[in-house]
This record gives C-alpha cells, sequence and structure tokens, in this order.
C-alpha cells in the first residue's frame, strides 16, 4: 500500500499576483484573459472574490455584476511557470515520485520517504511550511492510500491545511459527500448520474458496476473502483513523461471569421505551434483534427486521415483546411478554431510514397521547419513566421499578434527559398 500526498497550490494565479503586488491584499482579485481577444472569463479567484459569488469560467461581466468592486488582473504564465517549478524542487527534496498534474497540483508518494522525514501527516506539514516560508504561497494537502482519494482530500479543506483520508474509515468520511465532489465528474457525468438517482459517493460505490458502465462506458468502472478504494494507479517519477496521444491547438478569434483566407491563416498559425511540438517529441500526423467553433457557441469537430505522416506546417495546415472544406456546412460565423494532430507516429517512420505524396517537397519543408526551430530558441519563438500570416488578424500565439510593429524581426514565407532579413541578424539560407 502506498501513502500518497496531493498538493495543490490555494488560488495559484491569484495568490501569485497578490504575493507580488501588496495593494492587493485583502481585495476581492480576477485573473481574467482579455476582453478584447474575447478570452475574457475568470481564470482563478482569490477568497474574497470567491465569496461574491466569483466562479472560474464566469465571463469578466458577469464576475464584475457579481462584484462591482472587483480588481482584475491579467495573467502572467511565464511567472507562474516559474513559481510552480520552485514548489515543484520542495516537493522534490521530500521523494522523487512527483508527478504533475497540471501546474499548480501535484501528487507525491512518500512511502519511501518515512526513514527520513517522519509519517506521511508529517510530511505533508512540513512540505506545506515550507512552501509558505520560501515562496509566500501556501498549498492544501490530501493525504491517503490512493492518488484519487489523496486529491479528494486536499480539496476538503482549503487553503493552507491537511487532511488525512486513512485506509481505515475512509467510507465514513467520503461517502457523505456530494458525487461531483471527485475527480472525474464533471458537468455531463453528473447530469448522467444524477438521472440514475446516484447523488452522494456512497449512492455512486453501492451501485452496479455494469449499470455504470452501461451509462458511462469505462469512466464508469474507473469511478466506482476510485470511491471503494480499489484504485491502483501509481504515481509516476518526476522524469516520467506521459505517452503523447496527440497535439493540438485552439483559439478564440478575436473577430468573428467568414472567409476562407482568414481560415488558412488561422490554422496555418496554429500549425506552426502544433508541428513544433510534435518536432520537439519526435512525432508526426498519421491524421488532422479541426474543431470549430461557431458564434452560436456550438462546437464540432470533424478528423482526416494524412495521405503520409505530416511534422511541418504548411502541409499540416493545407491537410486542415482541405477537411474544413469537405466537411464544414458553414451557415454562421467561426468565433473559434483548432487544429490536432492525430494518430500519431514515429518522426523516424520511413514516409511511404502515395500518389498523393511529394516527398522532395515535404522533405524540403521539414529541413526549413528545423531551421526555424533552430532560429526560435536562440531569439525567441516569434522571432521568424509565414509571412502571410502578417496583418491583423490576431489569432496566432495565445490571442496576442506577434506581427505587428515588429520590423527588427524576421519575416519569412515558409515555403520561400530564403530567410528574409529585416533587422541586424542575417540568415539567410537557401533550400
Amino acid at each position: 500500500m502506498s501513502d500518497i500526498l496531493h498538493c495543490d497550490l490555494n488560488n495559484f494565479y491569484a495568490s501569485v499576483e497578490c504575493r507580488d503586488d501588496p495593494s492587493l491584499l485583502g481585495k476581492p482579485v480576477a485573473v481574467c484573459g482579455r476582453v478584447e481577444t474575447r478570452t475574457g472569463i475568470v481564470l482563478a479567484k482569490n477568497y474574497e472574490a470567491k465569496a461574491f459569488g466569483i466562479k472560474t469560467g464566469d465571463t469578466v461581466f458577469e464576475a464584475t455584476r457579481k462584484c462591482p468592486g472587483l480588481v482584475i488582473v491579467h495573467p502572467r504564465m511565464e511567472r507562474y511557470a516559474e513559481f510552480s517549478r520552485q514548489v515543484r524542487e520542495i516537493y522534490q527534496r521530500f521523494t522523487d515520485m512527483v508527478e504533475p498534474f497540471g501546474m499548480d497540483e501535484c501528487w507525491l508518494d512518500v512511502t519511501g520517504s518515512h526513514l527520513l522525514f517522519g509519517s506521511s501527516e508529517e510530511i505533508a506539514n512540513r512540505i506545506r511550511e515550507t512552501v509558505k516560508a520560501e515562496t509566500g504561497l501556501t498549498i492544501s494537502v490530501g493525504v491517503s492510500f490512493t492518488k484519487v482519494l489523496a486529491k479528494l482530500g486536499s480539496d476538503m479543506k482549503k487553503p493552507d491545511a491537511v487532511t488525512v483520508i486513512p485506509k481505515e474509515g475512509f467510507k465514513e468520511k467520503i461517502y457523505p459527500l456530494a458525487v461531483d465532489e471527485i475527480i472525474g465528474v464533471g458537468p455531463s457525468t453528473f447530469a448522467k448520474l444524477s438521472k440514475l438517482r446516484i447523488r452522494t459517493l456512497g449512492d455512486l460505490a453501492k451501485t452496479d458496476p455494469e449499470v455504470l458502465v452501461r451509462h458511462l462506458g469505462k469512466a464508469g468502472i474507473g469511478l466506482w473502483r476510485a470511491v471503494n478504494g480499489y484504485d491502483d494507479d501509481a504515481v509516476k517519477e518526476q522524469n516520467y513523461r506521459r505517452e503523447v496521444k496527440s497535439v493540438g491547438s485552439s483559439t478564440t478569434l478575436p473577430r468573428d471569421i467568414e472567409s476562407d483566407e482568414e481560415v488558412k491563416k488561422t490554422l496555418l498559425s496554429l500549425s506552426e505551434d502544433v508541428t513544433r511540438r510534435l518536432r520537439r517529441e519526435g512525432l508526426c500526423a498519421g491524421g488532422v483534427a479541426v474543431g470549430i467553433k461557431t458564434n452560436d457557441l456550438k462546437y464540432r469537430e470533424f478528423q482526416i486521415a494524412a495521405d503520409c505522416p505530416l511534422c511541418s506546417a504548411p502541409t499540416f495546415a493545407k491537410t486542415g483546411f482541405r477537411l474544413f472544406k469537405a466537411r464544414f456546412d458553414r451557415r454562421l460565423p467561426i468565433r473559434a478554431l483548432g487544429i490536432r494532430a492525430i494518430n500519431l507516429l514515429p518522426a523516424e517512420i520511413s514516409k511511404q510514397s502515395s500518389l498523393f505524396c511529394d516527398p522532395i517537397g515535404l522533405d524540403r519543408e521539414e529541413r526549413l521547419s528545423e531551421v526555424s526551430d533552430e532560429l526560435r530558441l536562440r531569439f525567441g519563438r516569434d522571432v521568424i513566421f509565414p509571412a502571410r500570416l502578417r496583418g491583423d488578424l490576431g489569432a496566432t500565439h495565445g490571442n496576442i499578434n506577434p506581427f505587428r510593429g515588429q520590423e527588427s524581426r524576421y519575416e519569412a514565407e515558409i515555403l520561400g527559398s530564403a530567410w528574409i532579413e529585416t533587422g541586424r541578424r542575417r540568415a539567410k539560407m537557401c533550400a
């Protein structure tokens, strides 16, 4: 039996902002996206804002209506990543079994740490106190014998607290809780369980697993095992990397789009990010999926198999656009677009020629992409980009248009024969 901790940074984004700007302390604060790019939703809030009923996912309009005095700050992801790394380094002083779950949460297996640091509860408190002393942030820690129950424990008491759910007597502690308290029960699953009159974790534990599988699929048996204490998912080592099943990127556009050219530009911009990550992982795409949200907020996704493995943005984007044209019945303007690489394959796999493939052209695109990766690594991610993306669409790189007013940076048509020097640096290359 393992001894597992789940450590959760309290109100992480908002806590970092209040730490860096003490004038925010005691005020209702929400970290929100930008209204002008239509990503204006609440990403995080502090307890003062939560007292007004503000929830993660509220629009800025909804949040300010609930709390007229709400202080809104925009996210600084690099700063949050810096604190995330610092906190994980603290966890690693106590165990090498540290499995991240997002930027602000981690599971720790401390089974082998007792001789050095004491009981699981003592370790949890030492970690909590160390994080507070060294970063100024607080964490809540759940202590239990499975990952699911440890996470449930960290949610039961906040902020700056430790909650133990022991194997002996865990049922009495968790079964009275609402069924949506456990990880894996979102709004859709909650609605299905409600129809089955499953309202508490105790109800879920006593339900016939076959009934859950019939209504929830494989997730049903997973939930049943979790609430009965049978979950045996182990905490992964700190250098463990999950198998990548798909790689995608999406954006909510600053304005609705309707023309083919705007769709092409957006897909190409997103494909730059997707294929760069594919190359970093040593993978290529055996298929492409395109997701579309129209301005009535309805979402649909389509998939297509690629003619040959893809890892360069132009061909990846062209495949996505071909899918878009073939499957999307355009009646309404488009509010958001996404594109995913699916059916992933190792990059070293031989590229089987077909009637629809141009192996020489693909090789040329990939070599150009590799050079662009090196330039971005040295000089920043926006140092080079396809020339056709220059403009005011504002759909790239996290909804921030990096191309406006940056004459000192490189511009290049990714399919062209040379990098075009627009600043002091020169990087001409003939393909």
